[in-house]
């Protein structure tokens, strides 16, 4: 598993490296990738000393004052969004659930909505008042699907889906009012509603940073009891695992992650699904390897979706959830139908 795990993770941190470059690269003014290059290096500790800066100061600007920013907190979003969705497919063993479909997502831009409607961003705890709101409505939100999905106590794979869109809907014309009712602040709902890394500045990457840090380690740490949950729950026990216990703290840190992205970035759908299914077809459904991949695959995919968002219709910018919905939502169709015809071969 550990050369497994060095094999893939060496690729996908070579192919991350590319897209920042790519990122950085990609832009309305231009920087040579010579110049890229040694900006870069001039930044890091000891080394930059040997770097005799012959560029702009303008191009040095450029690209450690917004480009770059924008990369690393794109890395940070794509990261949050895919564990997220590894850890809900593992945990409800449904390979469509990730937090958009189950309205986690939404939920937790309602909490945002409702404190920029007011005028509360910083009210409570100052700049992690937004993440801690999301995160409260995300976990409500959460809670209210299971509850829905649940049969005699038992919860339902088959309507699971289905609550989540129903839940999703009518947070989202919560939202809708709000922007209705909304005259000042239109604009800043808005953004919730469409998703965007535009003008993201390095504070925003601190305050996402550490729910990343923290989930991951936990996550990692509960791997091994994802992947016996594959098994059933009942074997899962049976083999020293406190299905209860990982239950609440894997839906927990999900949630947490995806209201920290949904904070900094407002809903980015299908990030949760499309990376983390991918990663599986490719290493296999272990998730000691699947969770650490999916942070790194994450990355890349909303580095590169954020790139096309800036430039296929340049100067004006596509949201960045627009983008990753018009790939995600045939991806969700495609894997629908690959689960029906696993039925029916069942069957």
């Amino acid at each position: 598993m550990k050369k497994k795990l060095l094999i893939w993770g060496g690729a996908g941190v070579l192919l991350l490296l590319l897209a920042i470059f790519i990122a950085i690269f990609v832009g309305a003014s231009y920087v040579s990738p010579s110049q890229i290059v040694r900006i870069m290096i001039s930044r890091l500790p000891m080394v930059g000393d040997w770097i005799t800066p012959d560029w702009d100061s303008s191009a040095e600007q450029i690209i450690m004052n917004v480009r770059f920013p924008r990369v690393v907190l794109g890395i940070l979003v794509g990261a949050s969004l895919a564990v997220a969705g590894a850890a809900f497919q593992g945990v409800l063993r449904n390979p469509l659930a990730d937090p958009y479909t189950l309205g986690v997502a939404s939920g937790s831009s309602v909490g945002a909505a409702i404190l920029i409607y007011f005028g509360l961003q910083y009210a409570l705890f100052g700049q992690w008042t937004i993440p801690i709101v999301a995160f409260i409505t995300g976990i409500m939100t959460l809670w209210i699907v299971l509850k829905l999905a649940q049969e005699n106590g038992q919860m339902k794979k088959e309507t699971l889906i289905l609550s989540g869109v129903v839940t999703q809907a009518f947070l989202g014309a919560i939202v809708s009012f709000l922007v209705a009712m909304s005259k000042q602040t239109i604009n800043e709902i808005m953004f919730w509603l469409m998703g965007s890394l535009t003008m993201r500045g390095w504070e925003y990457s601190l305050v996402i940073g550490p729910y990343l840090a923290i989930g991951l380690i936990i996550l990692v740490g509960n791997a091994r009891s994802l992947n016996l949950f594959s098994l059933g729950e009942r074997q899962a026990a049976h083999l020293g695992v406190h299905v209860e216990r990982t239950k609440l703290i894997v839906l927990c840190v999900a949630t947490l992650l995806t209201a920290a992205a949904v904070s900094v970035s407002g809903v980015i759908g299908f990030v949760g699904l499309i990376v983390p299914h991918l990663i599986r077809m490719i290493v296999g459904p272990d998730y000691r390897l699947l969770i650490p991949l999916s942070a790194i695959g994450g990355g890349i995919y909303v580095l590169l979706a954020d790139t096309l968002a800036r430039t296929v219709l340049a100067p004006t910018e596509i949201p960045l959830g627009v983008v990753t919905a018009f790939i995600g939502a045939p991806f969700f169709a495609y894997l629908l139908h690959q689960q029906k015809q696993g039925k029916r071969k069942k069957g």
